[in-house]
């Protein structure tokens, strides 16, 4: 059986094809450093851009029997813009997946993206592009799949949507493992030599973070909110709308971020001394309302110590004195745990399973607090299933690369079922 692979990347969708018995016949990338990889990789050399073989050179693409397909994520992610099918460098690239479909008519397709995609648009896009494929005389079927329903150590959820010529009656999606004892330890060397260690000012933001957790009253359970720390001692307004339109008047006097008063006539000074979450265009959300409220009311109740505490956060950029504490009823010590620097704040995570990696340039590498060092290309490698390569990217490709990357035993534990 042949099979292409489009949008290839580091060739998670090979390697689980090769493991069954399948033969790539075609694949393709725009990046010229994953292309080389995959030739070192597989033997074999891809193409580029998809969209340039299907105007100059569609009968080039072999006959085959099953079209693989993790079509780029941007446009339909949480994190992007959203603009879906409206996104012409990339959200329309599902188009070109349409027309090799339509012109060499595999038997079975698998496509890969985001969880959102189902949800996108009200579910609008994935309704659209159902049609699409079921004009096209596909039966086609769709789940939210992870690593950790498979027993691997990572919290991974995607979209996977597959389709047959001849229908799915014998089709069914691959059972979940209740593996309940999976730990991050599974994949993790010890003090590796290659490891990125841990700047010396996380590290001493971590330290902060731990002295807070150590003056938290003992009889109570630690937030299972998010901890902003910039809102202890504030009370601007939140309920009036935009703080970049209420009147100067209702912010007069107000407190901002870290109780700093709100006492100048410029608004753009004003909005300056607020957290950079209060400064935006529309009225706060009822969930960020709640998050304030929460914080603010913390605060009253910690006064005495936070007050100690609190110039210490001051020093950090926003997204650092932020605190997602996802470890309810553990050891409350920070050091033993997974930890992921994002926007939203410092995510402490239990080591049973991996966040998930995200194709962001060295700003979500999941840390190994124990050991104060980032999870290495090897082990980032074995949370997709892909330490099967014999040769992995380095620097920051790596990163962008593996969380673009699909995870090789879930993709093979769908194949196993669609083309039995």
């Amino acid at each position: 059986m042949r099979f292409i692979d489009l949008f290839a990347g580091l060739g998670g969708f090979h390697l689980a094809a090769s493991q069954l018995g399948l033969e790539c016949v075609f694949a393709c990338d725009i990046n010229n450093e994953l292309r080389d990889l995959y030739e070192q990789n597989f033997d074999f050399t891809p193409h580029g851009d998809i969209r340039q073989v299907i105007e100059e050179e569609l009968d080039t693409i072999p006959e085959h029997d099953l079209l693989c397909a993790g079509f780029p994520c941007q446009p339909f992610s949480k994190a992007g813009e959203q603009k879906g099918l409206r996104d012409k460098s990339r959200g329309q690239l599902f188009y070109s997946i349409h027309r090799i479909l339509k012109h060499r008519k595999p038997t079975y397709f698998i496509l890969e993206n985001v969880a959102n995609f189902v949800k996108h648009d009200n579910g609008r896009t994935y309704e659209t592009i159902k049609k699409e494929l079921e004009d096209l005389d596909y039966e086609v079927d769709v789940c939210k799949l992870s690593p950790h329903h498979f027993g691997i150590p990572q919290i991974r959820e995607r979209i996977y949507i597959v389709g047959c010529k001849f229908g799915l009656d014998r089709f069914t999606w691959p059972q979940k493992s209740n593996n309940t004892k999976m730990s991050i330890h599974e994949i993790l060397d010890k003090n590796p030599s290659d490891a990125i260690p841990l700047a010396p000012k996380k590290i001493e933001c971590l330290q902060v973070w731990q002295d807070f957790i150590n003056s938290y009253p003992k009889d109570e359970n630690l937030p299972s909110f998010p901890v902003w720390s910039m809102e202890f001692k504030a009370n601007y307004p939140i309920d009036m709308g935009s703080l970049q339109s209420i009147g100067l008047n209702r912010l007069q006097n107000r407190k901002g971020s870290f109780g700093k008063r709100l006492s100048d006539t410029d608004r753009r000074e004003i909005l300056e001394n607020l957290p950079p979450y209060a400064r935006g265009p529309n009225p706060f959300p009822r969930w960020k309302q709640r998050f304030i409220e929460q914080n603010r009311e913390l605060y009253l109740r910690n006064q005495l110590w936070l007050d100690n505490w609190l110039p210490s956060i001051k020093k950090f950029p926003p997204s650092l004195q932020k605190l997602e504490w996802n470890c309810k009823g553990e050891e409350r010590n920070i050091w033993n745990y997974i930890i992921q620097f994002r926007a939203s704040g410092v995510r402490v995570k239990r080591t049973t399973t991996s966040p998930s990696l995200v194709a962001m340039t060295g700003t979500q590498i999941p840390v190994i607090a124990w050991e104060q060092r980032h999870m290495t290309v090897t082990e980032c490698a074995r949370l997709q299933c892909m330490h099967g390569l014999r040769h992995l990217p380095q620097g920051s490709t790596a990163v962008t690369a593996l969380g673009n990357a699909v995870n090789v035993t879930v993709v093979k534990n769908i194949l196993e079922q669609l083309i039995k």
